[in-house]
């Protein structure tokens, strides 16, 4: 087992138990702090296969804008320590089960597939090319995306504009 196996473990167990924390997690603000460790997990999975551009996108848009958000708006709230996940048991059966069919179907890929042996080639960052195919050649589906998302922002603004206006 060399370094490079020694890492990925103890990042996938620190996202799996991260992950459970936020899952299991009766405290939101815990369940919060959770997240953020999981999202630096994932972050840091992502280096290690050599995506340094999905890495840097985790954090800047997961760490920096969702989990902040997710923080926020539970701090602002008056009752941020009484806030508790409820669940009721008629779910449970069902997410048991779900969650079973999910797994056994994840074992048999994992357990069936024929993995090629690891190779270390030299890392090549995926930023820079990433970046000039959007501008090059992917720079109209790039705008209309960012279209689509100004126009999703405007009418959010709207709609809220507007739910405030009723409850006044």
């Amino acid at each position: 087992m060399n370094w490079y196996d020694i890492l990925f473990y103890a990042f996938a167990l620190i996202t799996v138990v991260s992950a459970a924390g936020v899952v299991l997690s009766r405290n939101i603000v815990y369940a919060a702090f959770s997240l953020l460790f999981t999202f630096f997990g994932v972050a840091a999975l992502y280096v290690l296969l050599s995506a340094d551009f999905l890495a840097i996108t985790q954090i800047l848009l997961y760490v920096g804008g969702v989990l902040v958000l997710i923080v926020f708006g539970v701090m602002l709230t008056n009752r941020a320590n009484k806030v508790e996940v409820k669940h009721g048991g008629l779910t449970l059966a069902p997410a048991v089960l779900v969650a079973g069919v999910i797994a056994g179907t994840l074992i048999g890929v994992l357990t069936t597939t024929k993995w090629p042996a690891a190779s270390f080639e030299p890392y090549e960052e995926t930023a820079r090319p990433l970046g000039a195919l959007l501008m090059t050649q992917f720079v109209l589906p790039f705008e209309l995306a960012s279209v689509l998302l100004l126009v999703a922002l405007v009418g959010a603004v709207i709609i809220a504009r507007r739910e405030k206006a009723r409850r006044v």
